[in-house]
């Protein structure tokens, strides 16, 4: 059987923000409204009951990390009772964590992670004037402010420096990579992971000109460049995944190298899906049969429908297969290798991006080694 890593669980379909390169609510998908705003007691129920199972069944902990749309949502006092009902079933180490854009990070939020063990991840762009760009309300009103001060509160706890798990920032291709940089330090984050815009072979990411352009490699390089010569460098998964892949070493997650990571999404009502991003590949997240967290999971991971599902995350472009890089960078996110056309036998959007910045990788890597 499949050993399922990480469960994206949506405890809320619906968000608070209204961000501009969002694939769950701007790139043509509309499946969220059919979905109940809130999952429901009943399928938390069902949730922790079944996942018990599947630990139980494939031998290893597994991460469960609290998804949206907006995951807070769902309230604080309602969230402390989501967190006290999956503990009951899922003791550690299986790990609880949230996702969230951090507006709505109260103190009895934290409090509640606190409490059950939940580490917090927060989504924010950079300073300000980038963030406030592409991440307003539902209003048109700035988030920026409200999620440093959410961040600040998570600091301020007791417990704050082991829940903060880190911030993840979607690369605005505008901004200055040293100038991020240099904000994210002053947050106090131990950890920043940044992610290209989604996009694919029909629909090419934002500011890329063409598949064969490095617009994100070259912004990568310059982050790298600072990166390096930082003393006292917060860490940056993508960067040191890549580095440590280079070296010889294993990726920690998913999207570079080639270990399998098995992942689970689950929507409002229990539905399972597919890696959440393949939304944005003309809802190529879809199961063509439909199965829940009320139903037998392990039966589930251990199915054909499933199994073919998880062998598709690994490229079969034959370019792809030829690349000397391909066990540094993966083949990439599967809906970076999405067409129309061709499906998912694609390279991915990003590989001339990806090989500009592991070439850079191999040459800093190269030099500090002959100092």
């Amino acid at each position: 059987m499949i050993a399922i890593d990480t469960v994206l669980v949506k405890l809320a379909s619906r968000c608070n923000l209204d961000c501009d390169y969002c694939y769950v609510y701007r790139m043509g998908d509309d499946a969220w409204r059919l979905q109940p705003k809130l999952m429901s007691e009943r399928t938390v129920e069902a949730l922790g009951r079944n996942l018990s199972r599947l630990v139980e069944a494939q031998g290893r902990p597994l991460s469960l990390v609290f998804h949206g749309g907006e995951p807070l949502l769902v309230g604080a006092t309602r969230f402390a009772a989501i967190c006290a009902k999956l503990r009951e079933h899922l003791p550690p180490p299986v790990g609880l964590h949230v996702q969230t854009n951090g507006v709505l990070l109260s103190d009895d939020v934290i409090r509640a992670c606190a409490r059950y063990d939940v580490g917090i991840s927060i989504s924010l762009d950079g300073p300000s004037e980038i963030h406030d760009r592409h991440r307003p309300d539902r209003r048109g009103r700035k988030s920026h402010d409200a999620v440093v001060a959410g961040i600040g509160r998570v600091l301020a706890h007791p417990k704050g420096r082991s829940l903060l798990s880190g911030l993840l920032c979607v690369i605005d291709l505008e901004a200055d990579p040293a100038g991020v940089y240099d904000f994210f330090k002053s947050t106090e984050t131990p950890s920043v992971d940044f992610l290209y815009r989604d996009g694919n072979h029909d629909t090419l990411p934002v500011g890329k000109a063409s598949f064969l352009s490095t617009e994100y490699g070259d912004w990568m390089v310059r982050l790298l460049d600072v990166y390096l010569a930082d003393d006292e460098p917060i860490r940056i998964r993508l960067l040191d995944d890549m580095m440590r892949l280079i070296l010889g070493g294993r990726s920690i997650k998913e999207g570079v190298g080639q270990d399998d990571y098995g992942i689970l999404v689950v929507e409002t009502d229990g539905t399972i899906t597919k890696n959440d991003t393949l939304k944005s590949a003309d809802g190529a997240d879809r199961f063509a049969e439909r199965w829940s967290v009320h139903d037998d999971l392990a039966g589930f991971v251990a199915s054909p429908l499933f199994q073919e599902y998880h062998r598709s995350q690994r490229p079969t472009a034959a370019v792809c297969l030829a690349c000397p890089d391909l066990k540094i960078c993966g083949g990439g996110m599967p809906t970076h290798r999405w067409s129309a056309a061709a499906g998912l036998d694609n390279p991915s959007v990003f590989c001339a991006d990806q090989i500009r910045l592991i070439g850079h990788m191999r040459e800093q890597i190269a030099t500090r080694i002959a100092a």
